[in-house]
């Protein structure tokens, strides 16, 4: 769920855009939504933000992904021109080895590791090294991690997550070629800002893996239940104000109630039919459905048990 285009020369210009289909055709998200903001993203976040303030997407990694840092809010406005930064999350989802080693994560600077240490291993590109600064963990489906902008991290092989996250795509990279062997330009590693100022990007905070652990994996909680459903709340405002994430779990029928915002469902499993405004639509594993802050609420008749994500904007 998208309403920005990637950044990067020489790409296609609708890159990275949500197309959706209307009664009017597809159209592009920020198009749709431009028309009405109010309407379509609610009064407050129109009002406050005037976009939806969050990006939403599912990444399935072949590969490890390079080691990366996004930024803070702070760091965005002086360097980047930017009311966002990218504080974003990891909702596991699956997982599966590769090359015989179990999907993982990597977050968050182990004790020792200063900022000189860490421009060293950059400037000599010692991959091996800057990994070691960094704690592992193991992931299972039903983990979940938050990422604040300035803490380091790379996703491992296998992993299959949902990420949301503030709705930019500014990430500085200290590796520049990819484990898979392809070289990484000068504008992907530091976005333009210099290679001095990257290392700037990262907060140079180190913890012990028990405390890393303590405040960067989050435990889903039940908020409500009954025998036809369970929702959960992965991430909320004690984590992060950038986005919220919870998790609705169907065997039956049941009814969400809108609150003034528009947000986000991803049928993760399942199927069946809503009900909203006095019409039926379908739904099917794999469907993303943006719902109009103007959507009162929605009843889920499951026909098969489901799985919804359901992605909220900033507060």
């Amino acid at each position: 769920m998208s309403a920005i285009s990637a950044r990067g020369k020489k790409r296609p210009p609708e890159e990275g855009l949500s197309f959706l289909t209307t009664p009017l055709g597809v159209l592009p998200l920020n198009e749709l939504v431009g028309v009405d903001l109010e309407l379509f993203l609610g009064k407050r976040v129109a009002k406050k933000f005037g976009t939806t303030g969050v990006l939403i997407k599912m990444l399935d990694s072949k590969e490890r992904l390079t080691i990366q840092v996004h930024p803070d809010k702070q760091f965005a406005r002086a360097m980047l021109n930017s009311a966002f930064g990218k504080t974003e999350s990891w909702y596991v989802l699956g997982g599966r080895e590769i090359n015989g080693e179990k999907s993982c994560i990597y977050l968050g600077f182990k004790e020792g590791v200063t900022e000189e240490i860490w421009s060293e291993l950059f400037y000599t590109q010692d991959v091996i090294g800057m990994l070691n600064c960094l704690h592992r963990f193991e992931v299972n489906p039903g983990d979940a991690f938050i990422i604040y902008g300035g803490v380091p991290h790379a996703v491992g092989s296998g992993c299959f997550l949902m990420e949301v996250q503030e709705p930019t795509d500014y990430t500085m990279r200290v590796e520049k070629t990819t484990p898979g062997g392809l070289t990484i330009g000068d504008e992907l590693i530091h976005q333009g800002i210099g290679e001095k100022n990257m290392l700037k990007c990262f907060h140079y905070d180190c913890y012990s893996y028990e405390e890393a652990k303590r405040r960067w994996k989050v435990t889903p909680m039940e908020m409500e239940s009954s025998g036809t459903f369970t929702l959960k709340t992965i991430f909320n405002k004690s984590h992060t104000d950038c986005f919220a994430l919870n998790e609705l779990d169907l065997k039956g029928e049941m009814t969400l109630q809108g609150n003034g915002d528009f947000f986000v469902g991803v049928i993760y499993s399942g199927e069946g039919a809503m009900t909203c405004g006095g019409k039926d639509y379908s739904f099917t594993q794999g469907d993303e459905i943006f719902f109009s802050a103007a959507v009162e609420s929605i009843t889920f008749h499951p026909t098969v048990a489901s799985k919804i994500l359901l992605c909220y904007p900033p507060l």
